[in-house]
């Protein structure tokens, strides 16, 4: 429901683990296979005598140093600065209000009810279920609307679709006391507190 970017997190992630992958192959073949190593110091070499050259025909005019660190650190500061906006879009979206409207009386003066407040009333509401291993309410902003998503994990064994109905009639007494219809998103997930919990019995 948030606006965080999934295809370029998971691409990014993707070229890590690949490049992570390629690095911890190469250290394996260095300490496992000598005729790798000797490439790796011949390549090393060359590699380092062609970078010398490199900085020797990009000195600045009458001075030692080379104008590339200029460049290598204006393109550092380019992928800081790319880092930065990326983390700043990581779960962007959510709101801190579920109604935000005008005084209906006539009177002047603005309502505003918590997403807090919907997040704790359901949470109580839940809170005595024993098919339930946890819940979490969070509200989001959907096109300048706020939400709700219900994350629900329940115990082994539980149908989803009744889960899903009570939930749903939560919702709605709570619509009735906020006075508005509030888009909601239920979300039914089995995580690991759900598989090593146990429903308690009573005989």
């Amino acid at each position: 429901m948030n606006n965080t970017p999934r295809t370029l997190n998971r691409i990014l992630l993707g070229i890590l683990g690949l490049k992570l992958m390629v690095i911890g192959l190469l250290l394996v073949l260095l300490a496992t296979v000598p005729a790798v190593g000797t490439w790796w110091h011949t390549w090393s070499a060359s590699g380092w005598s062609m970078a010398s050259q490199v900085l020797q025909h990009t000195r600045f005019p009458g001075r030692e140093d080379s104008w590339l660190w200029v460049v290598i650190t204006l393109l550092l500061a380019l992928v800081v600065g790319l880092m930065v906006a990326w983390a700043a879009q990581q779960g962007k979206g959510r709101a801190n209000l579920i109604v935000s409207e005008d005084d209906a009386g006539g009177y002047p003066g603005n309502v505003q009810i918590s997403g807090a407040v919907a997040g704790q009333a359901l949470r109580a509401a839940l809170a005595d279920r024993q098919d339930l291993a946890g819940a979490s309410v969070t509200t989001y902003e959907i096109r300048g609307e706020p939400a709700l998503k219900i994350r629900l994990q329940p115990r082994q064994g539980v149908a989803p679709h009744v889960l899903a109905a009570d939930t749903s009639a939560l919702v709605e007494a709570l619509d009735a006391v906020v006075g508005k219809r509030t888009p909601v998103l239920i979300h039914i997930g089995v995580g690991a507190r759900s598989r090593f919990s146990r429903a308690e019995r009573v005989r």
